[in-house]
């Protein structure tokens, strides 16, 4: 007991405690100036009917939906790279580089990118006639190209699990395939996606967890202002809107409660699913 107490001290202090805190403070009504006041369930009730809630709620859905994407994208690139025989590390390190980098630094970077005036990507377009949008402030465009860098992003780690679960499995599989007369391609569909599922589920579940929290690239790329704040705004950068620019904290928290439950849905939902296709050998 004495070995588990100061990790059971740190879930209780950092966990444990914030969370209850966030539960009793979503049924009270607070101002700017400090001090709550009790009003039951109110905020939830406004909650579900705040147009709002429902439009962040429709973008972190969207930017979820977008980043699994790159799941597909990661096994192809880290089956690649497990097929190289030299730079294998290097590889991997350069794919890794974007989830070491501070999320603020990736996001000015890809908001001069996806600038509407100067931007690479629009002068590129501009080289063969195509007017590029304003692919940030444009709020019919711009979650969908925020969930783009949310896939880049992601690919270092995803790469580096799928990678791990690809060296995992026997080579003496791939060796009597070959005996048979299968092929690179038939190997990879008849052996390593099968004995991949389970790294492949770990991928999807942090993905996914990490994007319905989704909060810094919106932040930086969009930013404050913008014509496609109110529109791409996510469920937790409306929290932010409503705790800390708003000062409304019982709003707030009654927002972080609604976000964890629908996480724990969610997660419990891939760990239902994940019985049918998950292939754990």
């Amino acid at each position: 007991m004495a070995f588990v107490a100061p990790a059971l001290v740190g879930l209780l202090a950092l966990y444990i405690v914030p969370l209850i805190s966030t539960f009793v403070t979503s049924f009270t009504k607070t101002g700017p100036f400090g001090g709550s006041t009790f009003v039951g369930a109110d905020n939830y009730l406004s909650l579900f009917l705040d147009a709002e809630f429902w439009t962040a709620l429709r973008n972190s859905l969207i930017f979820t939906a977008i980043v699994l994407l790159g799941v597909p994208i990661a096994i192809v690139l880290a089956a690649l790279i497990n097929s190289v025989k030299r730079f294998r590390t290097t590889y991997r390190v350069l794919f890794f580089l974007p989830v070491v980098t501070l999320p603020v630094a990736v996001g000015m970077v890809w908001r001069y990118i996806y600038n509407g005036d100067f931007g690479v990507i629009n002068q590129a377009l501009a080289a063969f006639g195509i007017d590029g949008p304003s692919w940030v402030a444009d709020p019919d465009v711009a979650i969908y190209a925020v969930a783009i860098v949310g896939i880049w992003s992601s690919l270092g780690t995803n790469i580096i699990i799928l990678g791990a679960g690809i060296q995992a499995i026997s080579q003496d599989l791939f060796e009597a395939s070959s005996l048979d007369g299968a092929g690179s391609i038939r190997q990879f569909f008849a052996i390593t996606l099968p004995l991949l599922s389970p790294s492949v589920f770990l991928v999807s579940v942090l993905s996914v967890i990490s994007s319905l929290q989704m909060f810094d690239l919106i932040y930086v790329m969009i930013g404050r202002g913008s014509p496609a704040e109110q529109g791409s705004q996510t469920v937790v950068y409306l929290f932010f809107q409503k705790a800390f620019v708003e000062y409304d904290r019982g709003y707030g928290a009654a927002i972080a409660i609604v976000l964890l439950v629908i996480i724990m849905a969610v997660t419990a939902l891939q760990f239902r699913l994940q019985r049918k296709w998950v292939f754990y050998g």
